[in-house]
């Protein structure tokens, strides 16, 4: 069984989290996750790849075991972002790297594989995220992510997230568990919330900009996939096929009975990244 890393690095007056499996020595590849999650959220598909790869799982800022900023108007930025895994790739001695990106890690990896890292990102797989977001799905996210709830229990905190998330399709239980087990915090009240800091939602709110990736998107070089669930509002279809008109011109692959956003949870999952990896 390939084990999980747990490893601090230090971003400038931030102190981000990074789960890390496999070989430092064998080829990077960074997974990062969507506005309210993760990198826990990429256990199966870390363990599965990391025969092949260094695969790198960042918590955002203010997200997960990663500190929180200190300022939301200039913390949760894609600038911010960007220049938190350049320091990431830093510390590792990463010079050339593939990307995977579900939702806002996937705009993440776009405006970076247009510009900072341009060259360096070689394989880029954009999970379920396009550059134009429908109003009526940010605002759907919007809602939520700005007022999270708070629970006796983890058992309740499971069963809303089951509910929330159920876009993402059929997962397993132990999915299901571990993503309670890593997205719950206790309040000072001893109740349990969510494991990020409310004020993640200013990307919906003050900077809106930086949704708007159609220049970047324009602009990548890599080799790219775009991934996309067959029901997602956050991607329409619309806007996935004109994504495969222009830019990198990606293949788009879609998944049957799932929203936003395609877990990359499964086997099947994991060989389609292999293979497009590779």
């Amino acid at each position: 069984m390939v084990e999980r890393r747990s490893v601090y690095v230090s971003c400038g007056e931030h102190e981000l989290h990074v789960s890390t499996w496999g070989d430092e020595g064998k080829p990077a590849l960074i997974m990062w996750h969507g506005l309210a999650r993760t990198g826990r959220d990429f256990d199966e598909a870390a363990i599965a790849l990391s025969d092949d790869y260094f695969v790198i799982c960042p918590d955002t800022l203010g997200r997960g075991l990663s500190s929180w900023a200190k300022d939301a108007a200039t913390g949760y930025t894609f600038a911010t972002y960007g220049a938190h895994a350049e320091a990431i790739l830093d510390h590792f001695g990463v010079t050339t790297l593939r990307w995977i990106g579900t939702s806002m890690g996937g705009l993440i990896g776009v405006t970076l594989a247009a510009g900072a890292l341009k060259g360096r990102i070689t394989h880029l797989v954009v999970n379920d995220i396009g550059p134009w977001i429908p109003e009526e799905a940010a605002g759907r996210i919007r809602d939520y992510v700005g007022s999270p709830p708070s629970f006796d229990t983890i058992g309740e905190m499971e069963h809303w997230l089951r509910t929330s998330y159920a876009p993402f399709g059929q997962n397993s239980d132990v999915f299901w568990r571990r993503m309670a087990d890593t997205s719950s915090r206790r309040k000072d009240d001893g109740r349990v919330t969510v494991h990020y800091d409310p004020q993640i939602v200013s990307q919906f709110t003050l900077h809106k900009s930086d949704l708007d990736c159609w220049p970047a998107w324009d602009a990548i070089g890599a080799k790219t996939l775009l991934l996309r669930g067959a029901q997602s509002d956050v991607l329409p279809k619309a806007v996935a096929s004109e994504m495969c008109e222009r830019g990198p011109k990606p293949e788009l692959v879609e998944f049957a009975g799932v929203g936003h956003a395609p877990t990359l949870a499964t086997n099947d999952e994991s060989r389609l990244l292999r293979a497009f990896l590779a």
